[in-house]
């Protein structure tokens, strides 16, 4: 933590947690809920609901949700601030999605099977591989069950809303909506020195108190250090492990572009095969470098994390890893 930093960052556990996990600041949430999925007025109040739960029996792999609430209503919502890539993390939303959908089952014969709804949301500090070549301003992608046919959707009571947060690149002049504002807010905040005049509503004059680091108890500015270089060191691990990934790759690449260039180029076509292969070769070291770098990176994050003393559901959750996989690499490190 520095000496510039007036707000506290949202991507820590702490600060996601403070803003939007304890019974005090629900209105934060329930404001943010309401204009994230475009129904304002959707929910009136809100209810925080043991977030971690396990299968049908204690050998089952748990869940461990960042945030999970229920509205006057009976829906659930669970929200997800995912910090590093990870690779399988559609699938772990819709693993998640199966625990509120499964507990609303009745016991007795008349149950008729209704449900509520569930919504995901997952607020992404990272791009899906599949949405790199997209249009850049698509940050936001709204799933629900589609008859593809028809072009329609087909069941509405089950929702993934997926936030690519470096894809959101507005600038305060271009905020139109509260959700806008939102995400700005979220992306923008530890790096700000006052309130932008754009958000001067009421909700985030709250937000922006709430997140005031002078105002922190000791106990909180202690937990906040801790939880801020957590955040620091995921980060660091990962961009580190995608630079020798970036470097080993375009080595490669260039090794076996110059191999294949040379096998091919004679005359007129030794300049063209050259290129050719230049640019295959660094195409495939590079995805294979990145794949090799990305794994040495969650490895040493899991590191990380166990040494600060952090739970393996934590550290599965941030890494991906399975706790079989951790447990392999933490008896390494200790040998």
């Amino acid at each position: 933590m520095t000496s510039k930093e007036k707000y506290m960052n949202p991507y820590t556990d702490f600060g996601f947690k403070k803003l939007f996990g304890t019974e005090a600041n629900k209105d934060l949430l329930i404001d943010f809920l309401n204009h994230l999925i475009r129904e304002q007025g959707r929910i009136t109040d809100i209810t925080y609901m043991q977030n971690e739960h396990i299968g049908r029996s204690s050998e089952d792999r748990r869940a461990v949700f960042d945030l999970f609430c229920t509205n006057e209503l009976g829906e659930k919502f669970i929200v997800e601030m995912q910090r590093a890539e990870q690779k399988y993390f559609k699938d772990r939303s819709v693993y998640y999605a199966s625990f509120p959908i499964q507990e609303q089952a009745k016991t007795g014969k008349n149950w008729n099977f209704k449900l509520q709804s569930v919504y995901f949301i997952g607020i992404l500090d990272f791009v899906f591989d599949e949405d790199m070549d997209d249009d850049e301003y698509c940050y936001r992608h709204e799933v629900k069950l589609m008859d593809v046919n028809r072009k329609k959707v087909f069941y509405d009571k089950l929702t993934y809303i997926y936030l690519e947060m470096p894809k959101f690149r507005k600038a305060e002049t271009e905020l139109k909506t509260r959700s806008d504002k939102w995400l700005y807010a979220i992306k923008h905040l530890s790096a700000l020195d006052e309130r932008p005049a754009k958000l001067r509503e009421r909700v985030f004059r709250r937000l922006f108190h709430i997140a005031e680091i002078a105002c922190f108890t000791p106990e909180e500015a202690s937990a906040y250090g801790d939880s801020l270089k957590i955040y620091r060191d995921l980060i660091n691990v990962v961009d580190t492990a995608k630079e020798k990934a970036h470097e080993k790759g375009l080595m490669e690449g260039r090794k076996e572009g110059r191999m294949e260039g040379r096998m091919e180029g004679r005359m007129e076509g030794r300049m063209e095969g050259r290129m050719e292969g230049l640019m295959e070769g660094r195409v495939e070291g590079r995805v294979e470098g990145e794949a090799i770098g990305l794994e040495k990176g969650r490895s040493e994050i899991a590191v990380r994390c166990a040494l600060e003393g952090m739970p393996a559901e934590l550290i599965a959750k941030i890494t991906g890893l399975s706790a079989k996989e951790i447990t392999v690499i933490l008896e390494k490190q200790i040998k």
